[in-house]
C-alpha cells in the first residue's frame, strides 16, 4: 500500500509521518506528480489560510492530481486546512473556491448567527471528540480529547456525512467527514497523542480493505 503525504508547503509533514510510522505504516512525503497518481491514498494536510492552499496546489497542479485520484475511487484523508480545501468554498479573508469534492462551505465562528461569541477564536487546544451512529474511522473514539487549532468550521451540505462533531461554545461542529472515499479531520491526529493515533490507525485499516 502506497500512502502519500502531499508536500505543497503547509502543513505538520513530519509529524504526520511519524504518525503513520508509529502505527506500522510506511508513507512518504512527496508532491511528485508521479509518485502521488501511483499512490494507492493520499494525505493532504494543512495549517494557514485556504487561499495560500489552494494557491499552492494550483501552481504544483496537484488539484488535478487530488480530483483524478478520487475520481479512480482511491482514498484521501484531508487534516484541517486540508479537510477544508475538500469542500466548495471558504470565506476565509474573502470568498474562494475549494476542490469541490464535498457539499458545503467553510465559514468562521464568528458568522454563524447561534455563536455566543463568548469563547476565544481561533480555537486552539484539546476537545473531545463524539462519535455519530458507528464507522470504523471512529472505533475506540469515545471520550478522546484531540487538538485543534482553527477559526472556521465546515458546513456540510450533507449532514449523513459527518461522522464525529466536537462543541465549542454553544455551536457544534463537524470533526470527522466521510463520503466515499473522501475522509476529512478538522484536528491533527499527529498532535493528538493516543487518541490521534487511533484514528489514524482505524484509517489506515479502512484503507487495507479498500486495496
Amino acid at each position: 500500500m502506497q500512502i502519500s503525504i502531499i508536500d505543497y508547503g503547509l502543513g505538520n509533514l513530519y509529524s504526520l509521518l511519524n504518525a503513520f510510522m508509529h502505527c506500522g505504516v510506511e508513507a512518504v512525503i512527496t508532491n511528485d506528480p508521479q509518485k502521488l497518481s501511483k499512490s494507492d491514498v493520499l494525505v493532504l494536510p494543512g495549517v494557514g489560510a485556504f487561499r495560500d492552499g489552494m494557491a499552492k496546489l494550483k501552481t504544483l497542479r496537484i488539484d488535478k492530481i487530488i480530483k483524478d485520484h478520487v475520481l479512480k475511487k482511491k482514498l484521501i484523508l484531508g487534516i484541517c486546512l486540508g479537510m477544508q480545501l475538500l469542500f466548495k468554498n471558504s470565506e476565509e479573508f474573502g470568498q474562494h473556491q475549494g476542490l469541490g469534492l464535498i457539499e458545503g462551505e467553510v465559514k468562521y465562528f464568528t458568522s454563524l448567527d447561534s455563536f455566543d461569541h463568548q469563547p476565544k477564536i481561533p480555537h486552539i487546544g484539546w476537545n473531545e471528540v463524539k462519535p455519530i451512529g458507528r464507522s470504523h474511522l471512529t472505533k475506540n473514539l469515545n471520550h478522546k480529547d484531540m487538538y485543534f487549532a482553527h477559526s472556521l468550521c465546515v458546513l456540510t451540505g450533507k449532514p449523513e456525512a459527518t461522522l464525529a462533531t466536537a462543541s465549542y461554545g454553544n455551536i457544534e461542529f463537524a470533526v470527522i467527514i466521510a463520503k466515499n472515499n473522501i475522509i476529512g479531520c478538522q484536528f491533527h491526529p499527529e498532535k493528538s497523542s493516543s487518541g490521534g493515533l487511533t484514528f489514524i490507525s482505524n484509517f489506515i485499516e479502512m484503507a487495507r480493505k479498500r486495496i
